[in-house]
C-alpha cells in the first residue's frame, strides 16, 4: 500500500522546461524564446483547478512565453528565474497556506530534487535524470512536455476519488444536460 494520501494533496508544483516543455529552447533570429506546450497538460491542470486544487509554476529561466501560459491557465503562483528552488518552494507553500503534505511536485533534474524530496508526492519526468527518478515516489511513463503533467493529475485525481467529479462534466454534456 502507497505511503502517499492522495485525497491530501492541494497543490502542484511544477518545472517548466523539461515537465511543461520537452527542454528544448529554441531561440529566434531576434532573440526571442519560443517554447511549445502541450494541451493535454493545460486541459489537466484546467480540471486541477474544478475541482478546487492549486498549482504553482516554479522555474529557473524567466520567460514570456512561460508568463502568457501561466496567465492563460490561471496559475495561482509562478516564480521564474528560480537558481535555487526551496526558498521559493517555501515561500508559495506559505503564500498559498499548504505544507509538504499537501503538495505534489513534478521536476526533471537536479534542481528539483530538494521539491521532490520534501513533498508528499514527488514526481520525476520518464525522461529526468537517473538521480532524480531514483528518489522519487513516481515516474511518469511519458517524457517531459508530452503530456506528463496531465498524467499526474490523473494518477493524483483518481487516487483520491476525484476524476469521476472531473467526468461528470462531460457526460452531462453528452446526455444533453446543460451546465
Amino acid at each position: 500500500m502507497s505511503r502517499i494520501d492522495y485525497s491530501r494533496i492541494e497543490l502542484l508544483v511544477l518545472d517548466v522546461d523539461g515537465v511543461m516543455t520537452d527542454g528544448r529552447i529554441t531561440l529566434t533570429p531576434a532573440g526571442e524564446e519560443i517554447k511549445s506546450f502541450h494541451v493535454r497538460d493545460g486541459s489537466g491542470m484546467k480540471y486541477w483547478q474544478r475541482v478546487g486544487k492549486k498549482i504553482a509554476i516554479l522555474t529557473g529561466r524567466g520567460s514570456p512565453a512561460v508568463l502568457r501560459r501561466a496567465e492563460d491557465l490561471g496559475v495561482d503562483v509562478v516564480r521564474l528565474n528560480c537558481k535555487d528552488k526551496l526558498p521559493a518552494y517555501e515561500q508559495v507553500l506559505a503564500e498559498l497556506g499548504v505544507s509538504d503534505d499537501q503538495t505534489a511536485v513534478v521536476g526533471d533534474d537536479l534542481p528539483d530534487l530538494p521539491l521532490v524530496r520534501r513533498a508528499a508526492l514527488g514526481v520525476a519526468t520518464a525522461d529526468a535524470v537517473e538521480e532524480l527518478r531514483r528518489e522519487a515516489d513516481h515516474v511518469t511513463q511519458l517524457p517531459g512536455g508530452e503530456g506528463c503533467v496531465r498524467e499526474v493529475i490523473e494518477l493524483i485525481l483518481k487516487r483520491s476519488g476525484l476524476w469521476q467529479k472531473v467526468l461528470e462534466r462531460y457526460q452531462s454534456a453528452e446526455k444533453g444536460v446543460e451546465e
